[in-house]
């Protein structure tokens, strides 16, 4: 019974080190956003996350050569979920503040629910239906910050909240497709395999851009921001994520991800000096409790219809 004990509370703490870094790394985008382009941080972030994640493949003796029909579905997997995601989210945060991006994202699993609907039949029922209305209330509110006149006016938030709503779905899209694959691989191969393959379209991408001229320019601090997104963020966090999804249930586990929005708003008050809108809290509340209605254990157990 110690044992077991142990166990969970060993993943209990790997996964709230992922939700955390998680929360963090908005704002350390933000910090090397200042010095280098988009491009080049999500190229040198993911070749950081590949040698960490290629460590541990091979550490854990979990390494395997897969069929060119799997390699084939792992880039789709690469070019989604980390070439155009991240091209997305780094680009979005040129002009969309954090913590506002931080509650977008976190609409995410609404729409993982609407795809579930549409590609798998899964029933939605009125409590879900309204937690998917409350939750879109929600991110209308933070990316106007309170002004609803700028809907009418034509103008939803800034540039980048456009481009951040975009990768809400576009990560929805790739979490149901990753479902067949983690059903046949180790999540740590999986893994390494599309973060390797994304990582090489972002290099085609990043030399015929900014190229390693943009290198140079980094400072300590922009240093640390991409190591820290690169070595935590896209290396160890998704190890120790899903480390823990082995020993918890995933409903436990996924519910560690509220905090991530709010571990965002607090770092970035701290370092980035962005202003806590009462607006974006209640927006935020609204995209929290909208999640949770689609997600909650009742309307889990419902079977598809």
């Amino acid at each position: 019974m110690r044992h077991v004990a142990h166990n969970h509370l060993g993943a209990l703490v790997k996964a709230l080190f992922a939700v955390v870094v998680w929360g963090a790394s908005f704002v350390a985008t933000k910090v090397a956003l200042a010095e280098v382009s988009p491009l080049t941080i999500v190229w040198l972030r993911f070749a950081m996350g590949v040698a960490v994640l290629g460590v541990a493949v091979v550490a854990r003796r979990e390494f395997a050569w897969v069929s060119p029909g799997t390699l084939g579905y792992f880039a789709l997997l690469g070019l989604i979920g980390i070439t155009f995601h991240q091209w997305l989210q780094s680009n979005g945060l040129v002009t969309s503040q954090a913590g506002t991006t931080a509650w977008i994202v976190a609409s995410g699993p609404i729409f993982i629910a609407l795809l579930g609907r549409v590609i798998l039949g899964e029933r939605l029922g009125w409590g879900r239906i309204a937690g998917i209305a409350l939750a879109a209330g929600g991110v209308v509110l933070v990316a106007c910050r309170g002004d609803l006149g700028l809907i009418t006016a034509g103008r939803f938030g800034s540039p980048g909240d456009i481009l951040i709503l975009i990768s809400a779905p576009n990560w929805a899209v790739f979490s149901v497709l990753s479902r067949r694959g983690l059903r046949e691989h180790s999540s740590t191969r999986m893994m390494f395999y599309v973060m390797t393959i994304g990582w090489i379209f972002v290099s085609l991408m990043f030399l015929a851009g900014p190229g390693m001229g943009e290198i140079g320019q980094l400072t300590r601090h922009g240093w640390l921001a991409i190591g820290f997104l690169g070595i935590f963020c896209s290396g160890f966090a998704y190890v120790f994520w899903y480390d823990a999804l082995h020993v918890m249930p995933a409903s436990q586990v996924g519910a560690l991800l509220y905090i991530e929005p709010l571990v965002t708003v607090a770092v970035a008050a701290v370092v980035l000096g962005e202003p806590i809108v009462a607006a974006t809290v209640v927006g935020g509340a609204m995209i929290l409790l909208g999640v949770w209605l689609v997600n909650r254990p009742a309307a889990a157990r419902r079977k598809p219809a």
